[in-house]
């Protein structure tokens, strides 16, 4: 007894081939030219030999699926048993593809079976070719599909009535449903179906604590059976006698609906749950035609893809979160009696099923997140370099290999962070300027432009901070002046003078060094260090929005307190948690990774949040910390280091509050 199989290369072929390899007899494997790797891997896996397995060559777009007249005659007369599983399982595959190797593959592998005179077909189809049929399909149902006019449904339903009307061998049909990893291991070869989501409960773990209920969506019914299963349903039901011309549903009898499988997937990830599912039939009362006409509005279509494209969703796959289809399985769990042969419970399986996609399909382990990889050969310009933050992540990114151009006041001092830079490895360009000084930044932008070409990314670090009560500053109005002159018109200046180039390219990343001061909403003794970041921070949210398209990120990075020479002069501040300069480089180095839209501390959103909710509590706290901690004595007038507050006590309730607070003293 011999078999001969379709995409037996291919996942759920893999399987099958697994489990026929048990019995006696040869396995021929359909195989392209250019997959010949595949077959290889699949000796490998199974451990038959190449006598045992035998690669076919051919090709399933040709007729008779290309096998040669010399091949075709070793098979004739040999083959008791045609597995045709090979198709395309992809609802991002385009429509031309699917009818190809859906339609046309099933054709050509009809006329093969035939010219072998196999003894029986068996056709891997799929429970999409019911369509989006409402109410419950039984496995003698065909003809009454309905809803097929996406590509998969349709071509999944026209092979299957290829085999029913002219296949002239006895066949017998498989519906597997939506099919995921091995139960046991949970291995999958491609992420699909409920895989779609996953990206989406890893961010909602990531982002949200385990504990926290969330509003999801009930959505229509989602079957799924783990491939063991199918390949030994396949296996059993292709030799049981008396089947012929039968239809078979792999499915799990008891189907599901979305947002059961999201909080069962949820639970294996360590994700919040969906504790409130809206189903989505309440919105029924609305005509199609107004849900269509919003949709179709292009801001709504921009940010839906935007979305879908930040999770890894295709759009087709979120049309079919209402499937109104349930499946009868009747007669395979019949013809399966006594076999041992039933599909597991999801719940059994998924946190296999997630550990496998999360260790082995991640998308995110295959991009590059290397410091070197993200920022070898580009131009990044970071202000403020001679010392601090400029100066700790200069170093840092000159090490992974970007050509990193040092800007501040003093080349003196830039010269200093060079040295560091050379004696690591690393190269770097020196140029002087004055940010404060609008002048001197379009002279920059021009040097820069002229010497380098082009800048990839721009680090506005540079920046002015001022610790002083609004008592003592009311005859001070040059404080909000200078601070707003080097942290907010300095940094535009140069971002209005870069951008032409970065939009010109499509390519272009700015970093702005902000402060916690800006999410928290209320920052006592630093309204003018506060509003000239916030004023940075709402020009680039409107940049950004321009530019979304034109592939140029913003990024604002909410720094807490960091020990650097700004923040010398008030000694209060050796007794409160801060970063080192390293440990806030890293956050920039981050930033150039990921290309967020902002980089904050948990304190930060946090108090961001409770502003937004309880914004007189946070009043009230802010203003015990204004209190608690006093003005300096240069703030005061005085000159730092001399009379009785310039090394102050530290009161055991101001160590307390710093505690509590910590990183928010800026």
């Amino acid at each position: 007894m011999s078999y001969f199989v379709t995409g037996g290369t291919g996942f759920i072929g893999r399987f099958l081939i697994e489990r026929l390899a048990k019995r006696k007899g040869t396995i021929y494997v359909l195989v392209r030219r250019g997959s010949k790797q595949k077959y290889k891997d699949l000796l490998e896996h199974t451990g038959l030999s190449s006598d045992r397995l035998v690669a076919i060559t051919g090709d399933l777009a040709k007729p008779r699926l290309g096998i040669s007249a010399k091949d075709m005659a070793v098979l004739k007369g040999a083959i008791k048993h045609f597995y045709h599983l090979a198709a395309i399982y992809d609802l991002k595959a385009d429509a031309a593809s699917q009818e190809l190797a859906n339609v046309s593959g099933t054709r050509n592998a009809i006329s093969a079976a035939d010219a072998m005179a196999a003894k029986c077909f068996h056709l891997a189809s799929s429970i999409a070719a019911a369509g989006l049929y409402r109410g419950t399909f039984r496995e003698d149902m065909f003809e009454e599909a309905k809803g097929l006019d996406h590509a998969y449904f349709r071509t999944k339903h026209v092979s299957e009535g290829l085999v029913r009307n002219e296949c002239n061998i006895p066949y017998r049909i498989y519906r597997p449903a939506m099919v995921v990893g091995d139960s046991k291991t949970g291995e999958i070869d491609k992420i699909d179906g409920p895989y779609y989501f996953f990206k989406l409960l890893q961010k909602l773990r990531n982002r949200v604590p385990q504990w926290v209920p969330l509003i999801g969506i009930e959505g229509g019914q989602m079957n799924i059976v783990p491939v063991d299963y199918v390949a030994d349903a396949m296996e059993f039901l292709s030799h049981k006698a008396g089947l012929n011309g039968r239809c078979f549903h792999l499915v799990n009898p008891e189907s599901q609906q979305v947002g059961e499988v999201l909080n069962i997937f949820s639970t294996a990830a360590h994700a919040p749950r969906f504790a409130l599912r809206i189903d989505m039939r309440m919105f029924a009362f609305i005509p199609p035609s107004i849900l269509n006409l919003i949709k179709g509005l292009p801001p709504i279509r921009r940010i839906i893809n935007a979305v879908l494209s930040d999770y890894g969703i295709p759009q087709d796959a979120v049309g079919f979160m209402n499937m109104p289809t349930r499946f009868d399985s009747r007669d395979t769990i019949k013809a399966l009696k006594g076999s041992g042969i039933s599909p597991p419970a999801l719940e059994d399986y998924a946190h296999k099923i997630w550990d496998y996609w999360e260790r082995n399909l991640d998308p995110d382990l295959f991009k590059d997140r290397s410091l070197r990889g993200n920022v070898k050969d580009k131009v990044i310009v970071i202000t403020g370099a001679s010392s601090g933050i400029g100066k700790a992540a200069a170093i840092k990114l000159a090490a992974a290999g970007g050509k990193v151009v040092l800007v501040a006041r003093s080349l003196e001092k830039l010269e200093e962070t060079q040295r560091e830079i050379t004696k690591n490895g690393g190269s770097s360009f020196a140029y002087s300027c004055d940010v404060s000084d609008l002048s001197s930044c379009d002279k920059l932008v021009t040097t820069l432009l002229e010497n380098h070409g082009h800048v990839d990314v721009l680090v506005n670090n540079a920046g002015r901070s001022i610790r002083r009560s609004l008592e003592l500053t009311f005859d001070r109005f040059h404080d909000f002046e200078r601070t707003m002159q080097l942290n907010y018109f300095g940094a535009i200046r140069l971002i209005m003078g870069l951008a032409p180039s970065m939009l010109e390219r499509k390519a272009g990343h700015v970093i702005n060094i902000s402060s916690i001061a800006v999410i928290v909403g209320t920052s006592p003794r630093f309204s003018a260090y506060a509003a000239s970041k916030s004023a940075l921070d709402a020009f680039s949210r409107s940049a950004a929005a321009e530019f979304s398209d034109r592939n140029i990120a913003f990024t604002t990075i909410n720094m807490p307190l960091v020990r650097t020479p700004m923040i010398g002069p008030t000694s209060i501040y050796n007794s409160v948690p801060t970063l080192s300069p390293d440990e806030a480089a890293d956050m920039i180095c981050s930033a150039i990774i990921r290309r967020p839209k902002r980089i904050a501390t948990g304190l930060g959103i946090t108090m961001q949040v409770l502003n937004a909710i309880m914004p007189k509590a946070v009043e009230i706290t802010m203003n015990t910390v204004f209190r608690t901690f006093p003005d300096s004595s240069a703030a005061k007038g005085n000159e730092e280091g001399k009379g009785e507050e310039s090394s102050p006590e530290v009161s055991s309730e101001q160590m307390a509050l710093a505690a509590v607070l910590k990183g928010i003293h800026v």
